[in-house]
C-alpha cells in the first residue's frame, strides 16, 4: 500500500511515518510539508492513502482536497490534535482519523481497515467543495497563491498547466483544467483553454463558429466551435 505524509511538522511525519515503517505492506513513497508540494505528490505519486493534517498554513487539509481531480484523490486519513476537528472529519465521511499523538493501536485500527477494498468514494467534506478563493502556482524557490482576479486565463500543454495572470507573466499549476472548471467562474472556451470572464475586453467573430477573445492585458484567446455556443450562453450574448 503506498502511502503520503502530509504536515507542515516533521516531528509529526516522523511520528507517523515510525509507526508505518513497522508494516511490511505500507511503503512511503512522500512526505510534503505543505498542501501546495502535497497536490504535486498527489498527483505524480498517486499514492493509495494519505495521512493529511488538516491545519496546515495558508491552505488547510480540508482546502487542499478540493484541488485535487476526484479520480486522483487517494483515500483519506486526517490527523489532527484537536478532537473538534476530529469530529468535522468524521461528519464528513472521512475514510478514518487519527488523533495527534497516534496511538499505535488506533492506527492498526485504521490499517487494518484500509486493507480492505474500497468500498466507495467517500463525499468531500464542506470546506473541500467551496469555490476556490485561489490558484496555487509553483516557480523557481517561490509559490504563489494567485487570486482570481489576478488571473486572465487557464491554459493546458504537453509540459502542465499554466496560469496566464494580469501580471503578464506564465505560472505553473499543479490543478487540472477539470478543477478549475469546477471550482472557479472561469469559462472553458477551447479544449485546452479557459479565460476569465471578467478579463474579455471583447470577442472577435470569424468564420465557421469560431472566435477569438482578446483579454484587457492584451491576450488573444481562442475560441473553438465546441465551446462557441456555451461560452455565448454563459456570457448571455446572442
Amino acid at each position: 500500500m503506498r502511502a503520503l505524509l502530509i504536515d507542515d511538522e516533521e516531528l509529526a511525519r516522523a511520528e507517523i511515518r515510525l509507526l508505518l515503517g513497522r508494516e511490511a505492506d505500507i511503503d512511503i513513497v512522500g512526505e510534503s510539508a505543505n498542501a501546495i508540494e502535497a497536490i504535486a505528490a498527489i498527483n505524480h505519486l498517486r499514492p493509495d492513502v494519505v495521512f493529511l493534517d488538516i491545519q496546515m498554513p495558508r491552505i488547510s487539509g480540508l482546502e487542499m482536497l478540493g484541488m485535487i481531480d476526484p479520480d486522483r484523490l487517494p483515500r483519506i486519513v486526517f490527523l489532527t490534535a484537536y478532537e473538534e476537528y476530529a469530529l468535522r472529519a468524521f461528519d464528513a465521511n472521512a475514510f478514518d482519523y487519527l488523533l495527534k499523538p497516534v496511538q499505535e493501536a488506533r492506527l492498526a485500527k485504521t490499517l487494518e481497515r484500509l486493507r480492505r477494498p474500497p468500498a466507495g468514494v467517500a463525499p468531500l467534506p464542506a470546506e473541500a467543495t467551496q469555490p476556490l478563493r485561489h490558484i496555487p502556482c509553483t516557480g523557481l524557490n517561490r509559490v504563489h497563491l494567485m487570486k482570481l482576479d489576478e488571473v486572465e486565463a487557464v491554459l493546458s500543454r504537453a509540459s502542465g498547466v499554466f496560469v496566464l495572470g494580469t501580471d503578464g507573466e506564465e505560472h505553473f499549476t499543479e490543478l487540472t483544467l477539470r478543477t478549475i472548471e469546477e471550482r472557479t467562474g472561469l469559462i472553458r472556451c477551447h479544449r485546452q483553454v479557459m479565460v476569465n470572464p471578467d478579463r474579455i475586453r471583447d470577442i472577435a467573430f470569424g468564420d465557421g463558429g469560431l472566435a477569438t477573445i482578446h483579454t484587457l492585458g492584451g491576450r488573444a484567446i481562442p475560441v473553438s466551435r465546441r465551446f462557441f455556443g456555451s461560452l455565448k450562453e454563459r456570457l448571455g450574448i446572442g
